[in-house]
């Protein structure tokens, strides 16, 4: 028989809020960005039953509640031999025989005799009226007396010892997981424990990935002059999945308004999103805004952050539009800052914060424009004083390199007007956006 104790949340009722990303600010500062984003998106996913085994990654939709306690029996920890804390002298200890034999998924039947010890293995239910466990590498042997061996259990031990209770890791009628969990390798641990075969969880938000530019070539195609090769796409692709999102790549659009258009029209009513790269500024051959301004609803953030000012969010209907630089540089810090988290709230989590270590700067930078916070490629360092933290020498937006040397993104405040050697710096691992480490 399946477990029941978790019912099938309900398709979501409401879905984007109109003018969720409006503002009234010429340009948004990064927190600003983010209290927008983390205030007004909600999931827009339906929830679906699938196999525990195929959870992992998965957002919770309903929440896990045991219906028994783990583990379901007072149980031992250890091999040894269970006894009577009541029977034994805690100070001196005491000589006791041995009656009897308990295994994991094989009990002991009947009540142990007052003042006798029962062999036991790791796992097996403890023998009626017996609360503690001494382990064998412990006891000594003291021979036998017929049909019964002797063990000398020496002092010192206290009631409970060895001895795992019911209930103990998990109480009946305790949740577990809440609703919105993005669930992990020991949290299917967990959920097997209480016997669930099938989970509800959110369906995965669905993302179109769509690059523009006529200099844009996907990668496999051949190179004409000033032509580069599509190194945005390849990138998005797994950090959406690290997002529990599923993602199909569109393509690059030509700089033509009505292909892209007609384009952005058609991925809105197949998809829960669409994210560009480039396109997104003011420039007469970047069509994405115009083409946005069209079809839905245009907020054009002009964030204050460097990299990734131009970047702009909107609607479609239902469908979010994210118009992503085309630097690939920018293209991955603004999709780990903002569209990111934005994902994993649209597919039914909690809104993430990813952690910020403060960390000593082995670097100096002693002139920098204020009024914009700045997200710095870092690289860790051990030091003879703990971990340190050094940025990445230049700032191009278009230096994979930096991307790939760097362990996160240091960031940097918009009143900060320099950064000396060992002042403490915000720094957020890429870890926290579930990238691995180098």
């Amino acid at each position: 028989m399946k477990p029941s104790h978790l019912s099938s949340a309900g398709p979501m009722a409401d879905k984007l809020i109109d003018d969720c990303f409006a503002h009234d600010k010429k340009r948004l500062r990064h927190a600003e960005a983010l209290a927008i984003l983390r205030t007004r998106l909600q999931p827009v996913t339906d929830c679906e039953r699938i196999p525990l085994a195929q959870a992992a990654g998965r957002t919770l939709g309903d929440a896990a509640v045991a219906v028994r306690p783990v583990p379901l029996h007072t149980n031992a920890a250890v091999d040894g031999f269970s006894f009577a804390f009541a029977d034994y002298d805690a100070m001196a200890g005491r000589e006791v025989p041995v009656e009897g034999r308990a295994a994991a998924g094989h009990p002991l039947c009947e009540r142990p005799k007052p003042g006798v010890a029962v062999r036991i293995f790791t796992g097996a239910v403890m023998p009626e009226g017996h609360d503690a466990v001494v382990m064998q590498e412990d006891v000594v042997s003291r021979g036998t007396d017929g049909p019964r061996s002797h063990i000398w259990i020496p002092g010192g031990l206290k009631r409970g010892a060895n001895v795992r209770k019911a209930g103990e890791d998990v109480k009946a009628g305790e949740t577990l997981l809440d609703r919105g969990t993005v669930l992990r390798p020991q949290d299917l641990a967990a959920l097997a424990s209480i016997g669930l075969e099938e989970l509800v969880c959110y369906r995965r938000l669905t993302v179109a990935v769509v690059s523009t530019g006529d200099e844009v070539v996907s990668v496999g195609g051949e190179l004409g002059a000033g032509g580069v090769h599509d190194a945005n796409a390849p990138m998005l692709a797994p950090l959406i999945a690290g997002a529990g999102a599923s993602s199909t790549y569109l393509g690059v659009l030509r700089d033509d308004r009505e292909t892209v258009k007609r384009r952005l029209a058609e991925a809105a009513r197949a998809f829960d999103v669409v994210i560009t790269t480039g396109g997104a500024s003011r420039g007469e051959e970047d069509h994405i805004v115009a083409a946005l301004d069209q079809l839905g609803k245009r907020h054009l953030w002009q964030l204050a952050i460097k990299p990734g000012r131009p970047m702009s969010f909107g609607q479609i209907g239902n469908c979010v539009l994210v118009g992503l630089p085309g630097n690939p540089v920018a293209v991955f810090v603004c999709f780990l800052l903002y569209v990111w988290p934005m994902l994993r709230r649209m597919g039914g989590a909690k809104w993430p914060e990813p952690r910020r270590f403060s960390l000593p700067a082995m670097f100096a930078f002693p002139d920098r424009k204020v009024g914009r916070r700045e997200f710095w490629r870092g690289t860790l360092h051990e030091t003879p004083t703990g971990l340190a933290v050094d940025k990445f020498a230049r700032d191009g937006s278009g230096l994979i390199s930096g991307l790939r040397v760097a362990d996160g993104l240091i960031e940097i405040g918009e009143e900060v007007p320099s950064v000396h050697v060992c002042d403490l710096v915000a720094f957020i691992p890429f870890t926290e956006f579930g990238i691995p480490a180098r």
